[in-house]
C-alpha cells in the first residue's frame, strides 16, 4: 500500500503528538505493508511551511532536521514527471496529485478540503488522517 502524506499532515506530525504523528509512526511500523511516498515538491512545500514564524514557535532547526532524517529513512522519494493541473482553487495541491499519480499511490492523506472534495483521483483514494489510521491499523 503506497501512501502520500500532504504537507498539512506532515507539519502537524512534526509539531504535535496527535493523530498525524501516530499515522506516520504506524506507517513506519508497518513498512512491509505501507510505503510512505513523497516527492521533492512536497518536501519543498514542507520546508517553506516549517520555516514560517507560526511553526517555528514549536520547533527549532534540530527538530526539523531530525524529523526529515526519520522520514527520509521510511519514505520513497519519487520523481514527478506529470504536469497536469486539476485543483483550480489551490494549484499548489496539484503536486500532491502528481506525486500520487506518478507513484501509483493507493492513498493521499490530507486535511485539505479541495483535495478531500475530490474523494479520489485516477485510482488513488483521498482520505483524512482518521480514515487512514483505521486502514493502516486494520491492515
Amino acid at each position: 500500500m503506497k501512501v502520500v502524506l500532504e504537507t498539512n499532515v506532515l507539519v502537524p506530525a512534526l509539531i504535535k503528538t496527535r493523530k498525524p504523528r501516530e499515522l506516520l509512526l504506524k506507517i513506519a511500523e508497518k513498512r512491509r505493508k505501507a510505503q510512505l511516498i513523497l516527492s521533492r515538491g512536497i518536501l519543498e512545500e514542507f520546508l517553506e511551511v516549517v520555516n514560517e514564524e507560526k511553526v517555528r514557535r514549536y520547533v527549532d532547526e534540530e527538530d526539523i532536521v531530525a524529523f526529515l532524517r526519520a522520514v527520509g529513512r521510511i519514505a520513497k522519494i519519487v520523481r514527478v514527471r506529470s504536469k497536469f493541473k486539476v485543483v483550480k482553487e489551490d494549484p499548489e495541491d496539484d503536486v500532491i496529485l502528481r506525486t500520487a499519480y506518478d507513484s501509483n499511490a493507493n492513498y493521499i492523506v490530507s486535511g485539505d478540503k479541495h483535495l478531500l472534495s475530490l474523494g479520489g483521483f485516477r485510482g488513488t483514494k483521498i482520505v483524512t488522517v482518521n480514515n487512514m489510521l483505521m486502514i493502516v491499523k486494520s491492515g
